[in-house]
């Protein structure tokens, strides 16, 4: 059986620079260089703020789970970030599990055990998170100029991840912080 990888663009573009992930696969999944470079086995989802749909997708089988999303840890807006999630025990959901306008990547995961101890899928082996240092969060459509700018460089991370998935760890990217 081929490894199967899903990565999952999420956020909702009406609020700012929550639409990073939603931009970033789209690039990804756009004809030209970038789609042509995704291995095969590797599929693109523009998720948005669907989180049930996410989880449920999930119950295809994917070994690898690449989530792509707006991710606010700190650091000068634009700033990208590698997150192996799980690496530090299991997912608590900071919001209701079965709030399907407001499910955070956490709560989908946590939702995902759920279905799969009940209908015997198994959840993804590896889970990565791209995040981005968002700027702004207001209403609008757009991101702010440092995260519009940091979307080519995170299309470039999730292709040297699913290119490297079976690694250990994947390549360090310069400005990236990993967790």
């Amino acid at each position: 059986m081929s490894r199967r990888t899903l990565v999952a663009g999420i956020g909702n573009v009406f609020l700012g620079d929550d639409g990073f992930g939603v931009e970033t696969v789209r690039r990804l999944s756009a004809p030209g260089a970038a789609a042509a470079r995704l291995p095969d086995g590797v599929e693109t989802a523009d998720i948005g703020v669907r989180g049930v749909h996410l989880a449920y997708q999930l119950l295809d089988g994917y070994d690898t789970l690449v989530l792509v999303d707006a991710t606010a840890r700190g650091g000068a807006p634009g700033t990208l970030y590698l997150i192996e999630a799980g690496a530090d025990g299991p997912v608590a959901p900071q919001t209701p599990v079965l709030d399907g306008h407001q499910m955070s990547p956490d709560a989908v995961l946590a939702l995902l055990d759920t279905l799969c101890a009940g209908t015997g899928a198994a959840p993804p082996r590896r889970i990565w998170v791209v995040g981005c240092e968002p700027g702004s969060l207001d209403e609008g459509i757009g991101l702010s100029p440092p995260v519009a700018a940091a979307v080519d460089e995170a299309v470039r991370m999730v292709l040297d991840l699913v290119h490297h998935q079976d690694e250990e760890t994947p390549q360090d990217e310069p400005g990236v912080a990993a967790n």
